[in-house]
């Protein structure tokens, strides 16, 4: 370290010259040659200073002289001549630990060198740190790719170490990649283009010019499990099966896969029962694997079908036809005698007419139309069997046993056009024909459209089953009178299929024809009479309507046995009103007349039972007065008999008659009393009854 004392002592002096000056102490010529000697002595000072130089351990000094520089290092002191430079500087050392460095350029010639510690740095005369900084510590699981920016070439560092870069290194610093049992890394060498797999469990440092994608899971498959695998370089397709841990290969491609799908398919786990069948798409060569097992398809195989098919299970009266779309066999499998058969389809099999059927049981009232589809003809089979039709037969249809009750009856068309009837009744079946019967093959049931309605405007109403019993029938149509007056009819047949083939023969629309015949007949007739005569008439005009022309009827084979006109209204409101009036006031009048009788049948009747009454009641007082008369006799002749037994048994005690008579009247009285005090009756008694007298006395 330098120590500068000269200018300081020299300040002092003259401090202290000055001071003994000022207080007159000291002469002028003394001070001057005390200045003099204080100058003096800081020019000797100075020139000390710059030749001495006082260094510590960690200083440096600088001397930069006339034509160059040169440093100097401590410890210790360094004598230089005060006249052979320009400055000095002291500086300290740079002290580097031993996790540090410092880039240490050349100011002359650039350049660059890397000083490590653990030291005391001391710099050179021209040169001067660039940066000081800590090197770079790598664990185990750490990595650092050098780069020289001088050359470009790269390198890769692993840990555990210390690294120092060197003048012109550049570092960057990374973490392995931990790849545990089930990861993998896909890495791209960016020098050649060549990718590769990296599999765990490892830890991966890339090379210098590696580049990695993230972390991948590698595909665990289970044991009924599969993935299909392309490789893009080769177009190798194959199929990787389970149980196994599939780490893919860069140039590998799981097919079917998505975000949302890893492409892993679950083999076919087939049982006893069930099969699948396999198309690959390449050849078209189909395959059947049936249970119990575990189906892994091909690569280029899939499911002909969709889903996994189960064996077509036949009962006893069940069966199945099947088609070979390679040969175009036909086969028909039926259920065992036994118990049920399980039908597994072959490769080019498909199943016909909707899958298994129900064999029809053929009985008394069934039987079974059959096709040949190789000949086209039918036939009707009624022999009693459990019935399966043939590879090329087809069931038309079931038919059901032809049932006609005693009043039915049937038509039957038969394939040469002819008309066959059938009758439930055996009145008018004739000999061997049957009353129930199955309809043969090219034979149909004749049906006919009758009107229906009561107007019979929709013809639409189908009949296959003639009704032979008298039915009724209703009808409603309009037609005018003599005096223009518009009514509506309303009326009801009783009638009664009686023949058949008549009727069959001359009209389709039985029931039309009646109701229009019988409409055109009401027009004729009722044309020709008033509204009036009509009301009065209606029911001769309807059976005139039906008995003029039985001709009409016999012809279509029914019989008429009744025609009644039910109801009739007059189509015109005003009409009808009035008509209503009309017939309410016959009916009112009606109802008097008939009131009226009743009145007069019930006076009457009052009249007779009065009379009746009246006679029972004279007889009635005959017998009371009758009665009356005994009994008062019997009363008078007991009184009397009391009065005399009284009378003559008080002879003795009363000698006089008046006496005893007035003791009779006084006991009768006291009864009297005694039978009014018994209720709430009052009784008056004058004076004279109760011999009462008053006598006024003097006080």
């Amino acid at each position: 370290m330098a120590v500068q004392l000269g200018p300081a002592v020299g300040v002092a002096v003259v401090a202290v010259v000055g001071a003994l000056f000022s207080f007159k102490v000291i002469s002028i010529g003394v001070l001057i040659g005390l200045i003099a000697l204080a100058c003096t002595f800081c020019f000797l000072a100075a020139l000390g200073q710059r030749a001495v130089h006082f260094l510590g351990k960690d200083e440096q000094l600088l001397v930069e002289g006339f034509t160059g520089s040169v440093v100097h290092n401590g410890p210790g002191m360094t004598f230089l001549n005060p006249f052979g430079y320009r400055s000095t500087e002291i500086r300290k050392a740079v002290t580097l630990s031993a996790t540090s460095y410092a880039k240490v350029r050349d100011t002359v010639d650039s350049t660059e060198r890397i000083e490590k510690g653990p030291q005391l740095l001391f710099l050179g005369a021209y040169e001067s740190i660039v940066e000081q900084r800590e090197a770079i510590s790598l664990s185990s699981t750490d990595y650092l790719t050098v780069e020289n920016r001088l050359t470009g070439e790269k390198s890769i560092l692993k840990g555990p170490c210390l690294w120092f870069p060197g003048p012109h290194d550049a570092g960057k610093k990374g973490n392995a990649v931990s790849l545990s049992r089930t990861e993998y890394l896909i890495v791209e060498d960016q020098l050649t283009g060549e990718r590769r797999t990296v599999r765990g469990p490892a830890t991966w440092v890339p090379g210098p010019y590696d580049s990695g994608a993230s972390k991948q899971t590698a595909v665990s498959l289970q044991e009924d499990e599969y993935i299909r695998l392309k490789d893009a370089a080769t177009g190798q397709r194959w199929v990787q099966k389970g149980k196994a841990l599939v780490f893919l290969e860069p140039t590998w491609k799981i097919e079917g896969s998505s975000p949302r799908d890893s492409g892993v398919r679950k083999a076919w786990s087939l049982k006893a029962y069930e099969y699948v069948r396999l198309v690959d798409s390449v050849t078209g060569k189909i395959t059947v694997h049936r249970g119990e097992k575990t189906v892994f398809p091909g690569p280029d195989e899939e499911l002909l079908d969709g889903e996994v098919l189960s064996a077509i299970d036949l009962k006893v009266h069940e069966y199945v036809k099947i088609l070979d779309q390679a040969t175009g066999d036909l086969r028909v499998e039926q259920g065992g005698k036994n118990g049920s058969q399980q039908v597994f389809l072959g490769p080019n099999e498909k199943v016909l007419d909707g899958g298994k059927r129900k064999a029809v049981e053929v009985d008394d009232d069934h039987a079974v139309l059959i096709r040949d589809r190789a000949t086209g003809q039918l036939r009707l089979v009624t022999e009693k069997q459990l019935f399966v039709p043939g590879p090329n037969e087809t069931i038309e249809e079931v038919r059901q046993l032809i049932r006609l009750a005693d009043h039915e009856a049937m038509i039957v068309k038969r394939p040469d056009g002819e008309f066959q009837y059938y009758y439930g009744s055996e009145q008018k079946r004739t000999a061997g024909q049957p009353r129930s019967f199955f309809l043969q093959p090219y034979s149909e049931i004749v049906k006919l459209l009758w009107s229906k309605g009561r107007r019979r405007e929709s013809r639409s109403l189908v009949i296959d089953r003639f009704d032979c019993r008298p039915q009724f029938m209703s009808f409603e149509f309009n037609c005018r009178t003599a005096d223009n007056v518009e009514l509506v009819l309303e009326g009801t047949f009783f009638w009664e299929v009686v023949d058949l083939p008549a009727m069959v023969k001359s009209t389709g629309d039985t029931s039309g024809d009646l109701c229009n015949h019988a409409r055109s007949q009401f027009i004729r007739h009722v044309a020709r009479v008033t509204l009036k005569q009509f009301m009065d008439s209606s029911h001769e005009i309807a059976k005139q309507v039906w008995e003029e022309d039985t001709e009409f009827y016999d012809s279509r084979g029914v019989k008429i046995h009744s025609l009644e006109v039910t109801r009739y209204a007059c189509a015109d409101q005003s009409t009808s009103e009035i008509l209503e009036q009309i017939i309410q006031e016959t009916t009112n009048r009606m109802n008097r007349l008939s009131q009226a009788e009743s009145e007069n049948e019930v006076n009457l009747f009052r009249t007779q039972g009065q009379i009746e009454q009246e006679k029972m009641n004279g007889d009635l007082l005959k017998i009371q007065h009758e009665h009356s008369k005994d009994q008062a006799e019997v009363l008078g002749r007991s009184e009397a008999a009391r009065i005399a037994a009284f009378m003559e048994g008080l002879t003795e005690q009363v000698p006089k008659a008046e006496d005893r008579q007035a003791m009779w009247q006084m006991l009768r009285k006291t009864e009297a009393l005694s039978e009014v005090s018994k209720g709430k009756a009052t009784l008056f008694f004058t004076p004279s009854d109760v011999d009462l007298s008053i006598d006024a006395k003097a006080a």
